[in-house]
């Protein structure tokens, strides 16, 4: 994988994931305002960006430790960006968990007129 190529893959995954992240927590939103089917779509659309980050993420783990790899995160700069896109796919990964939580509580609370 040439330098270029590198940070794209790794910018997709940062927007697919912040992207999964921004709708779950539309989805704990919409929960909360007793929205409970929007919720339910927000979260099945963030659980498509998130997963379409998370194959991308797996992709570039088995293509650099692959036999025939150039090391190309001898930058410190990349180095930091695959951080940070590795940080911001396990924040996603929390929210998503986070948002289906919410949604059974609000569903929970509004079912029993609590809300």
């Amino acid at each position: 994988m040439q330098e270029m190529d590198i940070e794209s893959v790794l910018f997709e995954i940062i927007t697919e994931v912040g992207s999964a992240r921004s709708l779950y927590i539309e989805a704990i939103q919409a929960a909360r305002e007793k929205e409970i089917d929007k919720a339910k779509e927000l979260i099945r659309e963030g659980q498509g960006a998130f997963n379409k980050g998370h194959h991308i993420h797996a992709d570039l783990i088995r293509e650099v430790s692959g036999e025939d790899h150039v090391p190309v995160f001898q930058k410190d700069e990349r180095i930091m960006l695959l951080a940070h896109a590795e940080d911001q796919l396990m924040s996603a990964e929390a929210f998503g968990i986070l948002a289906e939580e919410f949604l059974a509580l609000y569903q929970a609370m509004n079912d029993k007129g609590v809300l």
